[in-house]
């Protein structure tokens, strides 16, 4: 099932603290960069992030984007500030 551009539009609002968030749709989902970094992106109409060490503190839910694909954690809340921060140590991971 492919992602919703409204759904897109949610995720972001809820992204609206994070600076120089782009994104690009592909098969009907959407990569989510910062930076250029791709850290997450829009599948299924869940908003999921790349699975990195810095995460793990944060209890979030694992999920799979797509059939064979490594599991991601799912974002699952409205707290801008949260979000921010999750984001940010994402793609200092990734870095």
């Amino acid at each position: 099932m492919a992602s919703s551009k409204d759904y897109l539009d949610y995720v972001l609002d809820l992204l609206t603290n994070v600076n120089d968030i782009t994104f690009k749709k592909m098969m009907g989902e959407y990569l989510l960069y910062k930076d250029d970094i791709l850290f997450g992106g829009v599948y299924d109409n869940r908003f999921l992030v790349k699975k990195t060490p810095s995460l793990s503190s944060y209890d979030l839910l694992e999920e799979t984007p797509y059939k064979g694909a490594k599991p991601m954690y799912l974002i699952d809340s409205e707290n801008r500030e949260l979000i921010k921060e999750i984001v940010e140590r994402v793609v200092k991971d990734l870095s």
